[in-house]
């Protein structure tokens, strides 16, 4: 039989928990041709919510254009890889996506290849620095005209987009400030997995895409959502599981979708059919997930310096939301001063370690949590 829960790549709709209000809304913005700043943790469902959003979308009415920008490292992987996403969207069918990026980037010498995993995959030879300066306007402006063209509308989706932070200069970031300006026909949905990022590229005044969109952060589901989607996996598979125990597994993954529907994955694979899910199954579904990752624990753990260690145990331990820079979480945790609290924040966000969260910050990964819970003592520095 196979397992319900599904935690990794894009997750479908018979997999999907809730997120109705989350679609509504990106369905809206779409079809109102407007844009979106969509930002949350990593494997928070980013990618699997919009790719549900275009698939809702009538294809004889809208071109859907997604581009995956994390591999992207300067303006040059930019245009190759928005050519590739706009040929994909603008394309009838699937055997025609070679031929139409011909006819839209023939300059670019579009050819199929194979990638690590075997599958198809469209790339561009670049020109010179010239014609690249030329090519980003002449490709960012393609959506909008095939638009025109067709008598449609269209969405394009840049996902992991912070990455343009790192390339050598902002000349992306201000084309495309001018260009969304002056379409009519496209609506832009900006995703960000870094929220510090994301927010600066945004909200500073002297940033080029300053205000350029609504912002949408997307938080964790709520327990009232998972548990009816998490009995219904286990009842229909011939297993059962309490309120209790649903608010258990809720409790340690803090509603995130990846490592809810993870730690329901294992605990279902300890389940046997005909019976009712235990504590003693989700503890050992927990030690089986944590003995997994132990190695990428243990290395993370020895890369941080002892200030970072202090601060994270006591992210750890203590209830969400603490006062982290306040005087009883300092001197519980071995941290001299507010400012010494400080220097650790801004280091572990640019690990992507922790994150903000309403004026505090968490631990990203919640299994990473667990882990420093099972391996260090809470307060070892008295009450």
């Amino acid at each position: 039989m196979m397992n319900p829960f599904k935690y990794s790549g894009v997750v479908g709709r018979g997999a999907f928990c809730n997120r109705k209000q989350e679609l509504h809304d990106l369905l809206r913005t779409m079809v109102n041709g407007e844009q979106m700043i969509m930002y949350s943790e990593r494997r928070f469902g980013k990618t699997s919510l919009v790719e549900r959003a275009l698939a809702n979308l009538p294809r004889d009415k809208y071109l859907a254009i997604y581009a995956d920008l994390w591999s992207t490292d300067g303006e040059e992987s930019f245009i190759a890889q928005m050519a590739a996403a706009i040929s994909t969207g603008v394309a009838s069918t699937s055997d025609k996506v070679l031929d139409t990026a011909k006819r839209l980037f023939g300059s670019f010498a579009p050819a199929i290849s194979v990638d690590a995993s075997g599958n198809p995959q469209l790339t561009f030879t670049m020109g010179t620095q010239g014609a690249k300066a030329i090519s980003l306007r002449e490709v960012l402006d393609v959506p909008e005209i095939q638009a025109k063209r067709r008598k449609r509308r269209a969405v394009v989706v840049m996902d992991e987009f912070q990455r343009i932070l790192e390339y050598d200069n902002d000349r992306v970031e201000r084309t495309l400030r001018s260009i969304i300006q002056h379409h009519q026909r496209v609506s832009y949905i900006f995703l960000g997995s870094r929220k510090h990022l994301i927010r600066s590229m945004f909200l500073d005044q002297d940033r080029p895409l300053y205000r350029s969109g609504a912002h949408y952060p997307l938080g964790p589901i709520a327990t009232e959502h998972w548990k009816p989607f998490i009995r219904s996996r286990f009842r229909r598979t011939d297993r059962e599981i309490s309120d209790e125990s649903m608010l258990g597994i809720c409790g340690m993954t803090e509603g995130h979708p990846f490592y809810t529907q993870h730690l329901c994955h294992v605990v279902w694979e300890l389940c046997p059919r005909g019976k009712r899910v235990t504590k003693r199954m989700i503890t050992d579904a927990t030690d089986v997930l944590l003995d997994r990752e132990s190695y990428a624990y243990t290395a993370l753990w020895e890369s941080l310096g002892v200030n970072q260690r202090r601060f994270l145990i006591g992210l750890a331990h203590e209830p969400r939301g603490v006062k982290v820079y306040g005087s009883d979480f300092l001197r519980r945790h071995g941290l001299r001063s507010p400012s010494v609290a400080q220097r650790v924040v801004e280091s572990l966000l640019a690990k992507d370690v922790i994150d903000r969260d309403n004026g505090s910050f968490l631990i990203g990964d919640r299994f990473f949590r667990l882990w420093i819970q099972k391996v260090t003592p809470p307060y070892p520095y008295g009450v």
